[in-house]
């Protein structure tokens, strides 16, 4: 079940969804909409290894913005923090991005219970697109979780990316043992 913004407010009151900065004009019917921060980064390597640390550069998105180009993975940040410590979060890219042939997330759309973190947004693009910093980007719906949890994210030792940080954060997959 989904939440409505209702359901959404209701949750922040408790503190089982928090969002910092938050503003009530983001809040939706049933989501919440959240930003494109100032920081972007890339990969340095043209080819990236699944078993090593693939390093990136980070930069920031100047007052003119700055133009995604199709053929480049960008990794993007919400301006947003956020913690859901009950229900399951999902964020969806905005319909208006799509529409410019934006894609907010290759996979990673789905958070966990306990996800507390600003989002790394993986981002692609069909064609050439100028972004802003605070630009809406994309919405987080809340859905409901069946049953109690066993182990929150920022409690599993084997979490990736617990540590916080505004800034749009590498794959971690080379700390996987396969």
């Amino acid at each position: 079940m989904i939440l409505s913004d209702k359901a959404i407010l209701q949750s922040i009151a408790k503190g089982e969804i928090v969002i910092e900065p938050y503003a009530r004009e983001s809040l939706g019917t049933n989501s919440y909409d959240v930003h494109l921060s100032k920081h972007l980064a890339t990969y340095l390597s043209e080819i990236l290894d699944a078993k090593k640390h693939n390093k990136v550069e980070h930069f920031e998105i100047g007052e003119d913005g700055f133009v995604l180009r199709p053929g480049t993975t960008y990794l993007g940040s919400t301006l947003e923090y956020t913690e859901s410590h009950k229900h399951v979060p999902f964020l969806e890219g905005k319909s208006s991005v799509g529409r410019l042939g934006i894609d907010i997330h290759a996979t990673a759309g789905k958070g966990d219970v306990g996800f507390c973190n600003h989002w790394t947004l993986e981002i692609s693009v069909s064609q050439p697109v100028r972004v802003y910093a605070g630009m809406p980007i994309g919405q987080l719906i809340y859905f409901d979780v069946q049953g109690d949890v066993e182990t929150m994210y920022n409690k599993k030792g084997s979490a990736k990316y617990n540590t916080r940080s505004p800034l749009p954060l590498e794959s971690m997959m080379w700390k996987n043992h396969f």
